[in-house]
């Protein structure tokens, strides 16, 4: 997955915005203003970070070296991930969803449903 294609799968989700808010390098998205993608413009192939579900983020790291704790980020709640590596085909999309939807999953139940999610 490139990062267009990374870029147009996190957009294809309900309620989400695109941010630049710690420099002009790094793409945050967000739904309901919480993060769940990040990923550098110029650095992309270095990996993109998603949030993740903790028991299941060990999981993956044990799995597949393109996986590993969140750099600069809480490693029990975030993986980096090398987006470019050889990743399972589809694994990359299902990680971007997962994380979309851990957020989605956290927002209060009246702004869910402000939001029509």
């Amino acid at each position: 997955m490139n990062i267009e294609q990374f870029r147009e799968h996190c957009l294809s989700k309900p309620q989400v915005e695109e941010t630049l808010p710690f420099d002009q390098d790094t793409l945050v998205f967000k739904v309901a203003g919480k993060m769940f993608a990040l990923c550098s413009m110029s650095h992309y192939a270095e990996g993109v970070a998603l949030k993740c579900d903790p028991e299941r983020a060990v999981d993956l790291r044990e799995q597949y070296p393109a996986i590993q704790p969140g750099y600069h980020m809480n490693k029990k709640h975030w993986n980096t991930i090398s987006p470019e590596a050889f990743l399972p085909m589809g694994l990359l999309p299902e990680l971007i969803d997962h994380s979309y939807n851990l957020v989605v999953q956290g927002l209060p139940k009246k702004l869910r449903g402000e939001l029509g999610l």
